[in-house]
């Protein structure tokens, strides 16, 4: 393979995956990193060894030889035709574009360039998929008629009610996002799509003023056979499955788990040939279980190295690039176009619900009663409802403005978009109020010291703006998790400090306590006017009721309790969150202390997951565990780590013990300082917290 230098635009979560694989290929360099936030370019190039990091993707022509476009749909064209055109080959994240014109400028400017394009459509190189390809290449089942696909999937965005993703703007994205990885394989198999028939389900409200469509009924002619693809988002169980029909046999695969089975007619009668295809079927699933244990095994004894199925398609895909380019193909992108070609097709078929408009931009220099930082949030949206409720102006901060429900929408509301990284944009909306609230995070991180920069560093930046801007009071709203929680015997009162011992804490305990005891710093040491808020288990309308305080969800249908579960957890609701935030504001005798926020119902994790079962109708199990069992489990999975050569630290027994959340609460300071009353009665705490799920099942808790 030739030596290519490569250049990654945009640092998002994607760009390190991208990055763990480009590390493994032959004769590739990542030279650059281009961003527009230059901190997250720089971050990224320290965790790769990447020498230039840069704020402008512009930067790259004349210095690399190729580039892996990452930055959200809407951009591509406008990054990626410039690149092409200077020459540089692109292998660009599905999907390929919005539209079937911004696909052909793409393709016109490869050509124009001499460059490859390729779309990072990954899905047929996952590994049962590869080993469906093998079957049928082995003419296993004769020729292929038929393929059916249901694509039955959970959409962590829609949970989260992260509805400005750009995939909810309208049908058309959501099937742009999703629908081309399951589109991909069918195309993969049967080729080209000739012809299609698409029923859309109903619409479904999932905010104010805002509907989508999320599942969709295709039929569909091919080059070489006939599909149907069943296609539905936001669902509780996953099932990604396909089944290929030929002349002589069938094929079913697993994709979720990794798995297939292949059944042929026998020689034998009916009945006997009915024994031998069940046979078949479970010879597969037994062979693709075993197989799946020991890859999972070697991948975390180090013995085998990363082997997931997600990263084995996206080694695949990134790996048929650089092949391709060592061999001098310069493909255009048609698979990708195809794709798009497809999605727009299927959604042409309705005039779907859209998605609101951006707020109009706030005047320049627009004045406000509060600034909201991380707005848009869970919890950020009960605030903005409990501040408008007593009549104040809000400024909004958050990274999009996109698709925000109709409260956003009200003349007092000032909707600005930015980072909390990016001191320039929080300068300019800390300075529009005396007060700020800070319940943005800051972003995430793969390790524990991004995820201190990104939690401390954010909470300091904004500080240091406030204090600059002379704003009256800064509430930071922090975590129980900056607590130790795991002494039955304790009793955690406004006055419990973080927990002295956070070096040995998990790193998201870790970051919050050091936020904490960075506001708690300045505000000793500079005057900050800083009043600390820490939410318990937050429930309620717009976040999953599968939580992690109550126990590990590995699937939702068993909680893993992270002890015996029998002792009253810090639950509290989302609005009387958000009802505190808003009544901490002006108070100052809040200013340099530190209150807990825990409601006045205190279920158990076994009590909740039988309430929990009851209000959605389902089969919901506890299971109880004892800290040191999970210590063993942890201390085993380090061990095998340790002794595959992978570095990596040694569990912590304090942070599994605090996860429990045993201690006792005396919430009796904070509900008097704040005149604070959190819902009361069970059954409407209930409902309330499990607004929404238990609506979809039907049984109103």
């Amino acid at each position: 393979m030739s030596q290519f230098r490569v250049g990654l635009v945009a640092a998002g979560y994607i760009a390190d995956i991208h990055a763990e694989v480009l590390r493994k290929l032959p004769g590739v360099n990542m030279a650059m990193v281009a961003d527009p936030v230059l901190a997250r370019a720089e971050t990224l190039a320290r965790s790769w060894g990447i020498r230039e990091p840069v704020d402008d993707a512009g930067a790259l022509i004349g210095k690399v030889d190729a580039a892996h476009v990452l930055v959200p749909p809407n951009l591509h064209r406008r990054v990626a035709e410039p690149l092409l055109r200077a020459g540089i080959h692109v292998l660009l994240e599905k999907p390929m574009a919005e539209t079937p014109d911004d696909c052909a400028a793409l393709q016109a400017a490869a050509a124009e360039g001499g460059s490859a394009l390729h779309i990072n459509q990954n899905f047929p190189y996952h590994p049962a998929h590869v080993r469906l390809k093998a079957a049928m290449k082995a003419n296993r089942i004769g020729p292929l008629r038929h393929v059916s696909l249901l694509y039955n999937m959970p959409l962590r965005q829609l949970d989260a009610g992260q509805l400005g993703h750009w995939m909810f703007a309208e049908p058309r994205n959501l099937l742009l996002e999703q629908a081309v990885h399951p589109l991909s394989q069918i195309d993969d198999l049967l080729g080209p799509i000739e012809a299609i028939d698409a029923q859309p389900q109903p619409s479904k409200p999932v905010a104010d003023g805002i509907e989508l469509i999320t599942g969709w009924l295709v039929s569909l002619r091919c080059e070489r056979g006939t599909a149907q693809l069943q296609f539905s988002l936001g669902q509780r169980y996953p099932v990604w499955q396909l089944n290929a029909i030929g002349d002589d046999g069938q094929i079913e695969v697993d994709m979720i788990h990794n798995r297939l089975s292949v059944t042929t007619p026998s020689r034998w009668l009916d009945a006997a040939d009915s024994l031998t295809g069940g046979l078949q079927r479970a010879g597969g699933l037994i062979a693709g279980s075993l197989g799946g244990a020991l890859a999972y095994a070697g991948s975390v004894s180090g013995l085998t190295g990363r082997n997931d199925p997600f990263f084995r398609r996206m080694q695949g895909s990134i790996g048929a690039f650089y092949k391709c380019l060592g061999a001098g193909k310069r493909s255009r992108g048609e698979l990708g176009a195809r794709l798009v070609v497809a999605c727009c097709d299927v959604a042409r078929r309705v005039n779907g619900p859209k998605a609101l408009p951006r707020p109009a931009l706030p005047e320049a220099e627009a004045r406000y009663d509060v600034v909201l930082l991380g707005g848009t949030g869970f919890i950020g949206r009960h605030t903005l409802a409990a501040l408008r409720k007593e009549g104040k102006r809000v400024a909004v901060f958050a990274r999009s403005a996109d698709n925000l429900p109709l409260l956003f929408h009200a003349p007092e509301v000032g909707v600005f978009r930015g980072s909390i990284n990016d001191r320039a944009t929080v300068r300019d909306v800390v300075r529009r109020a005396p007060v700020v609230v800070n319940l943005a995070h800051g972003g995430g991180g793969a390790t524990a010291a991004a995820i201190e920069a990104a939690l401390v560093g954010g909470a300091r930046l904004v500080a240091e703006e406030a204090l600059a801007a002379g704003c009256r009071q800064l509430v930071f709203v922090s975590s129980i998790a900056a607590l130790y929680l795991g002494d039955r015997h304790a009793k955690v009162t406004a006055a419990t400090p973080p927990d002295p011992e956070y070096d040995r804490r998990a790193a998201y305990a870790r970051a919050k306590a050091l936020a904490e005891k960075a506001m708690l710093a300045m505000h000793r040491e500079q005057g900050l006017p800083v009043t600390i808020l820490r939410p318990g288990v937050v429930l309620g309308q717009g976040t999953s009721p599968f939580h992690s305080g109550i126990g590990l969800y590995n699937r939702e249908a068993h909680c893993a309790g992270w002890n015996r579960g029998d002792n009253p957890l810090p639950l509290v609701l989302g609005e009387d969150v958000a009802n505190a935030i808003a009544a901490a504001i002006g108070r100052v005798e809040t200013i340099g202390r530190t209150l807990n926020l825990v409601g006045d119902v205190r279920l158990s994790a076994r009590e909740y997951t039988a309430e929990l079962a009851r209000a959605t109708g389902r089969n919901l199990t506890f299971h109880a565990q004892p800290p040191w069992f999970l210590q063993a489990e942890e201390l085993l999975k380090w061990a095998v780590k340790r002794l595959g050569g992978r570095k990596t630290g040694v569990p912590s027994y304090l942070d599994l013990k605090s996860r429990g959340l045993a201690a006792t609460f005396d919430y009796s300071m904070e509900q008097e300082m704040l005149g604070w009353r959190p819902e009361q009665e069970r059954q409407l705490f209930l409902a309330k917290a499990f607004a929404g799920y238990a609506d979809q099942a039907g049984h109103a808790g």
